[in-house]
């Protein structure tokens, strides 16, 4: 039977296009956020607004979070009022924030004791991604949950993928850190170079993420920091939780990720300098200060 009914939980720079694109979708969204504010819009196009994660899960078949961090996760799923305790046996919570592998495992046991199916599904694009409905989404859980959630997945992304059992999605989300923050390192080096020698950073983008060097970071996040635009499609300080994941994952892993340290380092200049809320495009500068300016 297909599913109609689909809870939302944190309605931030990501959750609240996600939840207007189930709306948008033809889905019944039930909708929930910390500051109750946020969940105003949404209501007013359509949504049903309720007073706690519980009660999302009590009125959804699929449940989905995304929210800051692991703590949060656990709070909204397993916490007082969470919705462990409004969801019935045989629905499904879906989590698309970032977390550790670990916490991602944790949640799943604990819901799949109370007869609960989970799927860690993180989520990539930004916040024009998630605007549009074209986030890429990796899923990790059972096989067979995954396919049933697929149109809702589907009313929110573009590129889904079934990655492995609960954890892997996570995982994957990690591996996806790490080729943004690197892209968005070769970017800022790229503008800075262009700069230093009197070529237009613009021009250079222009053509250059035309080319076999372009990526989503040169074409989307350079061209705001160039224009100083640092609005955030996703701030410093989440990034620099994300890293900080990455970077735990290769310790227990006993990976060595040589330039994610560097990043990480450099966005650390960043949030010194107070703009830990920036847009992650804010990179360029920390190169731009190294060179004096």
């Amino acid at each position: 039977m297909a599913i109609t009914r689909v809870g939302f939980v944190g309605l931030g720079i990501m959750g609240a296009p996600m939840a207007a694109n189930l709306l948008r979708a033809g889905f019944i969204v039930t909708v929930w956020n910390r500051s109750p504010s946020r969940t105003q819009p949404l209501v007013e196009a359509g949504a049903v607004g309720a007073d706690s994660p519980a009660d999302v899960a009590a009125a959804s078949e699929v449940t989905i979070s995304c929210v800051t961090n692991s703590g949060d996760v656990e709070e909204v799923a397993l916490g007082p009022g969470g919705v462990i305790e409004g969801a019935a046996p045989g629905s499904v919570y879906i989590d698309c924030s970032t977390i550790s592998p670990e916490t991602a495992r944790k949640v799943a046991a604990a819901l799949q004791a109370k007869g609960v199916a989970m799927l860690d599904a993180p989520v990539s694009g930004g916040d024009v991604g998630a605007q549009a409905g074209t986030l890429a989404i990796m899923a990790g859980g059972d096989a067979a949950t995954f396919e049933r959630c697929l149109p809702v997945l589907q009313a929110m992304g573009k590129t889904i993928v079934h990655v492995g059992p609960n954890g892997a999605g996570q995982v994957v989300k990690l591996c996806n850190q790490i080729a943004g923050g690197l892209n968005l390192l070769a970017a800022a080096e790229a503008v800075g170079l262009a700069r230093r020698a009197g070529v237009d950073p613009e021009k250079m983008l222009e053509v250059v993420s035309a080319g076999a060097a372009g990526s989503w970071m040169l074409s989307n996040l350079a061209p705001r920091a160039v224009r100083g635009d640092y609005t955030p499609g996703f701030m410093v300080d989440l990034m620099q939780k994300d890293l900080r994941l990455v970077l735990d994952a290769a310790h227990e892993t006993h990976t060595p990720l040589p330039g994610t340290a560097l990043v990480s380092q450099l966005f650390q200049s960043i949030q010194a300098d107070g703009r830990g809320r920036d847009g992650t495009q804010s990179l360029i500068d920390a190169i731009a200060k190294l060179g004096g300016r």
